[in-house]
């Protein structure tokens, strides 16, 4: 069995010497160079690159540079996406967004985790845990979801909030580490953000 393919099975593998990981993630790196080298009009060439690199987008969909990922095809946005500037994805698991995601600036999704033991941890072992995200899902700045987490429909996840669970849906969570604080409800259509 190839690096690759224990990744994706979820299992140990090594990623710091596997060729074809290296090399995989080194082309998805310059796709991530030429994207956000791009002037920010470019706006046809940024969805063409990032329809080259991820694995699956929608139609509709805006990313912000810099934007950096590990290798690109593990990544699936639905419509009406958004990321603000600083996402980064280390994508060795799937990450898959639905649709009417908005991510905040300074966010991160990190699929990788490594051996608490330090024997295995040194000699380069690392495990992919996916991660999933709901539909109508805003993030706030600063977030950082971790490997394995699945995070529902219709959730707002707080500023600076590291997620190391699971999220349910219809909820607000914030916190670190992340946690429901209250559900959403028919209330909040009702409140008005007008500052007067």
């Amino acid at each position: 069995m190839t690096e690759k393919e224990k990744m994706q099975k979820q299992m140990l593998y090594d990623a710091n010497y596997d060729r074809e990981l290296i090399r995989e993630r080194a082309a998805a790196k310059e796709l991530c160079y030429d994207f956000n080298s791009l002037r920010p009009s470019d706006e046809e060439g940024q969805r063409r690159i990032m329809r080259e690199l991820l694995g699956r987008t929608g139609g509709a969909f805006t990313i912000v540079a810099p934007f950096w990922c590990d290798y690109g095809y593990n990544i699936e946005i639905g419509e009406n996406f958004f990321a603000n500037h600083n996402t980064v994805i280390l994508d060795g698991g799937k990450v898959i967004f639905g649709d009417n995601v908005f991510i905040a600036p300074n966010c991160g999704f990190y699929t990788a985790g490594h051996p608490t033991d330090a024997e295995r941890r040194n000699a380069g072992l690392e495990y992919a845990y996916p991660i999933t995200v709901g539909d109508n899902v805003w993030i706030g700045a600063g977030v950082q979801v971790m490997s394995g987490v699945k995070i529902g429909s219709n959730v707002v996840i707080g500023g600076g909030s590291v997620v190391v669970k699971d999220i349910p849906d219809n909820c607000v969570a914030v916190g670190n580490p992340c946690r429901v604080v209250r559900a959403i409800t028919d209330e909040d259509r009702k409140r008005c953000w007008d500052r007067n």
